[in-house]
């Protein structure tokens, strides 16, 4: 299964790129429209042992109802994938289906190194797909991959803490003003802080500011608005709002258990750790739908099923990846799983809308409520954690060191512009 928070591994990306890319551009629609026996080479991250009889069923029906395809299933460790797929296309060997996230897929399209979907896709199939996960990898009008599997973060909180500074929780905060004006009551009224953060680069997306231009050659952040915003939220800590400092999930869920925080913004994951350290916290959570920011989405963490351009079957692997990503399977997948669907219709099942009241039910029903607005963060370009680093330690320095806003954000631009030339 992917990894919370962390993008897909791009050791040697730099070096390859160029020969792979030289290599992919010849891609065309070889054997899109070749009949006779068709053999598939589909690949994914990580979904070996725990998911092979659902794979397994999964192709087989696939195999039933389209004579002469078949697929060969191939599953290669997260942090392997990458060079995996590189290596095999620059040396001829392309797979047909191929797992990847949002970030390198994204990456690989603008480089024309997959199939647009466009050509193949109908408008019924294309709008299957919540908008905001669909088109974070449409470049330029061109869809380059089909949204898969994909989770976003709730909003958890401490009724207890809540109902004591006057609030109730049966009416949460639906927008992140409201969010702040809440935290900014149970700081004044019991002393406890709002809730606990890293200080990372999404904050600039859910605050709708963009980090690189279009054609992703240069930083485009640092602008009069971006300084507003950084100073509202160093005013957000002096409030209470956000601690001063900043804070790994593992101390994240330290703070929530320990009732210094009111408020904890994650994924599901976290009723786990919550449930396990602090049972009677946990008994006075509940979660709801993360409110929005000024760009009014809430972030998601998807995985994405692309077409490389040097398949040699481009037709029958676009039918199969539409096939493994349709509301169908999306939503039996997201069962066995426990993870979320991109597809709209999936989350009308009584899978994501019935509650037994349990905290793990409602952080559920709420991540399924959240992809109306979900669109995946990202930078898009191969050395994007380098400047997802250079962003971090400008808002840490200003955040936790009451560093100047603006020479800051002079010196961000200058380091990420630097990143983007190598």
């Amino acid at each position: 299964m992917k990894k919370s928070k962390k993008g897909m591994v791009f050791a040697l990306l730099s070096v390859m790129m160029l020969s792979f890319m030289l290599s992919a551009c010849g891609g065309g629609k070889e054997g899109s429209g070749k009949s006779g026996p068709v053999k598939l080479e589909f690949w994914t991250i990580s979904l070996q042992p725990t998911f092979t009889d659902y794979f397994n069923n999964l192709i087989a029906d696939y195999q039933k109802s389209h004579e002469g395809v078949t697929i060969d299933w191939k599953d290669y460790p997260y942090d392997a994938v990458t060079n995996k797929l590189l290596t095999s296309i620059a040396s001829g060997s392309s797979p047909d289906v191929v797992n990847l996230n949002t970030e390198f897929a994204s990456q690989m399209g603008s480089k024309g190194a997959v199939v647009d979907l466009n050509e193949f896709l109908t408008d019924e199939q294309k709008q299957s797909y919540f908008d905001g996960i669909f088109n974070s990898t449409v470049i330029d009008g061109k869809a380059y991959a089909l949204p898969w599997y994909t989770g976003t973060e709730v909003l958890f909180m401490n009724t207890k803490i809540v109902k004591e500074a006057g609030l109730d929780p049966a009416n949460p905060p639906k927008t992140q003003d409201e969010l702040v004006a809440w935290a900014k009551q149970v700081k004044e009224k019991t002393g406890k802080t709002g809730y606990s953060t890293q200080w990372v680069a999404n904050l600039f997306p859910k605050e709708g500011i963009k980090i690189l231009n279009d054609d992703k050659s240069a930083a485009v952040f640092n602008t009069p608005e971006t300084k507003t915003m950084l100073e509202n939220t160093k005013k957000k800590i002096e409030d209470g709002v956000i601690m001063k400092e900043d804070v790994p999930f593992t101390k994240q869920i330290q703070y929530y258990s320990s009732e210094q925080t009111a408020f904890e913004i994650a994924g599901p994951t976290f009723i786990n750790f919550l449930k396990t350290s602090a049972p009677d916290v946990y008994k006075n959570t509940i979660a709801v739908p993360m409110p929005t920011g000024k760009a009014d989405v809430r972030l998601s963490n998807s995985m994405d099923v692309v077409v490389p351009a040097k398949s040699k079957h481009q037709k029958e692997a676009v039918e199969f990846a539409a096939f493994i990503t349709n509301v169908a399977n999306q939503t039996a997948f997201s069962k066995a799983a426990n993870t979320l669907p991109s597809t709209k219709e999936s989350i009308k099942d009584p899978f994501f809308t019935d509650s037994d009241n349990t905290l793990e039910s409602q952080a559920k029903i709420a991540s399924a409520n959240s992809l109306d607005k979900a669109v995946d963060y990202m930078v898009g370009v191969p050395n994007a954690s380098d400047i997802n680093s250079a962003i971090a330690r400008g808002l840490q320095k200003i955040m936790l060191n009451d560093a100047d806003i603006q020479s800051t954000l002079d010196a961000m631009e200058q380091e990420v512009n630097q990143v983007l030339k190598k």
